[in-house]
């Protein structure tokens, strides 16, 4: 699921920002996010608390100053994570920009800060300054791109390859080095991974006890370490060669 934007370089595994791109959002343009943030009002989140959920009209365009967002959806009695919002990252415009109602949850993970831009403002704004259409069209497109790589990964890449790569991806953006590997520094309950997955929580556990066995990862209270990342990279190209997992 290597995506890239118009005009970025391309990316390798470990680099692809994928779910979790929050060098993308950090790119609006200095004065357009002095433009948006003098438009701004403070919000508050607890833990647990939801900014928006799916169906909901739009209100306004966010950026996260502090804590952390998930953003997800609900099928059935199944809740899929879709991505995280961490401090620095926008969120929220598409519904602004397409008129349609928001088609993911948004919900605080932890006591969070947010500024919100009113919808009106932010329609106000994209009025007076025409420049900001093209950055949020490239944001779009962009979205497009890692929307389609996700669902064609669920469709085409087995468990193990899928699993390895979000590890893989997870590693790049929260990996901290250390004696014993590389330890994403999140907390990841098997169920969630579960949730990223759209899977049980019984695969995720049989997967990772077996990387584990190989030595490949170490499994510490709901944290991981990868170990061995070249192997799971293995993993990876060797499913989209549809080699197995």
């Amino acid at each position: 699921m290597v995506a890239s934007a118009p005009n970025e370089p391309e990316m390798t595994i470990t680099e692809t920002p994928a779910l979790f791109p929050s060098h993308w959002f950090r790119e609006m343009p200095p004065e357009f996010a002095a433009l948006l943030a003098g438009l701004g009002l403070r919000r508050s989140l607890q833990a647990g608390e939801y900014l928006y959920r799916v169906g909901a009209a739009a209100e306004g365009f966010y950026r996260l100053d502090r804590g952390r967002l998930r953003l997800g959806a609900t099928h059935g009695l199944r809740e899929f994570t879709i991505a995280y919002v961490d401090p620095g990252d926008w969120v929220g415009e598409v519904p602004l920009l397409d008129g349609l109602p928001h088609a993911s949850d948004a919900q605080a993970t932890d006591d969070s800060e947010l500024l919100m831009v009113p919808k009106r403002r932010f329609e106000d704004l994209l009025e007076r300054e025409p420049g900001l259409h093209r950055h949020f069209s490239r944001r779009l497109a962009f979205a497009m791109r890692l929307s389609v790589s996700y669902y064609g990964d669920l469709a085409a890449l087995p468990l193990p390859a899928r699993l390895a790569k979000r590890l893989l991806e997870l590693a790049a953006q929260y990996g901290e080095r250390g004696d014993g590997g590389l330890r994403i520094g999140l907390r990841l309950p098997q169920q969630l991974l579960a949730d990223m997955m759209a899977t049980s929580r019984q695969s995720i556990s049989k997967e990772l006890k077996a990387w584990e066995a190989r030595g490949w990862i170490a499994m510490k209270y709901n944290t991981l370490i990868l170990q061995q990342p070249e192997a799971l990279r293995q993993l990876v190209l060797s499913g989209e060669r549809g080699d197995g997992g």
